[in-house]
């Protein structure tokens, strides 16, 4: 299982990997943003070029965020290369320009626990999920997600977990259900009593039958 191999705040693995852009070690490659490695089960796949078209399509919004993308499929360089180009020709695009690792002898897929037992190739080969690695400007794991090879990842979920990581990394916030950027957040349980409403002047306390004063929302700090 993925929670036995890698857990949130681990220092993500700084492999060295062959790309669509050549030979590339993951945090130099990432330098001091954020990553997204995501992966795909195979080349030339139905879902996974709608995913690819989507992720260059929105290139400039994680650009804006200082995040930089990593797609591994398990294949080689030059299958890569190939079905680039039907992802251009389906996405109406002009580039791929991301990189996308090769992984042919799925040693990667095996390392970080992205096989999915459910769905086979057509050599009976387990897939590879479809996974998730956010990875913070230290290289420690910030969130993972782990979908089935059957079902297409929401980008604009991402670019909103992105946006709450961002803030809730260097302000005393969280984000609460359905939360988007500019909306209200919620004031950290530990920040109590002056402090609290020093930051959050704005902190507005919602009334529970407990009467505990624990759901203290603010607007977005800046």
């Amino acid at each position: 299982l993925l929670s036995t191999i890698m857990k949130l705040g681990q220092v993500f693995p700084n492999e060295k990997v062959q790309t669509t852009q050549g030979e590339l070690q993951l945090h130099d490659y990432w330098g001091d943003g954020w990553g997204i490695f995501f992966t795909h089960p195979a080349d030339y796949t139905p879902v996974c070029t709608t995913e690819l078209s989507m992720v260059q399509q929105m290139v400039p919004e994680f650009t804006k965020r200082n995040v930089k993308m990593i797609a591994l499929s398990c294949n080689s360089v030059a299958d890569h290369a190939g079905w680039c180009e039907d992802i251009k020709s389906y996405g109406k695009l002009s580039e791929v320009s991301y990189p996308i690792i090769e992984d042919p002898s799925r040693d990667l897929a095996v390392k970080f626990g992205m096989l999915d037992p459910e769905e086979k190739d057509a050599a009976g080969l387990p897939l590879t999920a479809r996974a998730v690695f956010i990875v913070g400007p230290d290289k420690k794991l910030k969130l993972s997600i782990l979908y089935p090879a059957t079902t297409g990842r929401n980008f604009d979920e991402l670019l909103r977990v992105i946006d709450s990581l961002q803030l809730t990394a260097y302000k005393k916030v969280a984000t609460p259900a359905n939360w988007q950027a500019g909306g209200d957040c919620m004031v950290l349980p530990s920040v109590k009593g002056e402090e609290a409403t020093t930051l959050f002047p704005q902190m507005r306390i919602e009334s529970v039958p407990s009467g505990k004063e624990y759901m203290r929302f603010t607007p977005q700090p800046q």
